[in-house]
């Protein structure tokens, strides 16, 4: 029963680091906003007649 309670024990570490990760990823990067430009060609947009 010991090795049990050793993986659920791991299995709960690994799951708190990765919860730790994720809200220091939350609280401290912040996302900056840009404008994204695409260029489409005018012949996918207007084909033309065959």
């Amino acid at each position: 029963m010991p090795t049990l309670f050793r993986f659920l024990f791991l299995c709960a570490t690994v799951v708190g680091i990765v919860y730790a990760v994720m809200l220091a990823l939350v609280v401290f990067v912040t996302p900056h906003d840009r404008d994204v430009v695409v260029r489409i060609p005018t012949e996918k947009v207007n084909p033309p007649d065959h």
